[in-house]
C-alpha cells in the first residue's frame, strides 16, 4: 500500500475535517473528522455500520477525499480492520470531549475506516496541486 507523505500527514493533523466521497461519483461527499495514527489516516462513522456513507465505503472500497485544496483518490478499508492502539486517544486529542460522543461508542468503533492513497495516483505527492501550490 502507498503511504501518505509527511506533508500530507501534517495537513491531515492540522485540518479539522475532510470530505469523503465513496465510489466513482462526483456527487457531494460527507464531511468528517479524521486522525493520523502511525502514519495511517482513519475516520469513523458515529452512526455506525448502518451509516449511508459507511455502507457506500464498504461496498465500493475506493473513493476520493478532499482536504482544503488537496484531492486524492483513495482506497477505503473496512470490515476486518483492526484499529491501531491509540486511535481513540488520537480522536480525543484532536477533538476533545466531542470525540467521546461521536467516535468512541461501540457502533462508531465498528465503523472504522482506514484511508490509503491509491498507488500510482497521478494526483499524488508529485502533483503540485496536492502540495497546495
Amino acid at each position: 500500500m502507498t503511504a501518505w507523505t509527511s506533508e500530507e500527514q501534517s495537513l491531515f493533523s492540522k485540518t479539522y475535517s475532510l470530505v469523503l466521497t465513496a465510489g466513482d461519483t462526483d456527487g457531494p461527499g460527507v464531511e468528517i473528522g479524521m486522525v493520523v495514527v502511525d502514519g495511517e489516516l482513519y475516520v469513523r462513522a458515529y452512526r455506525g455500520v448502518r451509516s449511508r456513507w459507511y455502507r457506500a465505503a464498504r461496498e465500493h472500497g475506493h473513493g476520493r477525499i478532499q482536504v482544503g485544496d488537496v484531492r486524492r483518490d483513495v482506497v477505503l478499508t473496512t470490515g476486518d480492520l483492526e484499529p491501531p492502539a491509540g486511535l481513540e486517544a488520537a480522536f480525543r486529542g484532536k477533538y476533545g470531549a466531542v470525540a467521546d460522543a461521536l467516535v468512541a461508542s461501540a457502533q462508531a468503533r465498528a465503523a472504522t475506516i482506514r484511508i490509503d492513497p491509491v498507488p500510482g495516483d497521478p494526483s499524488g505527492p508529485a502533483a503540485p496541486r496536492i502540495m497546495g501550490v
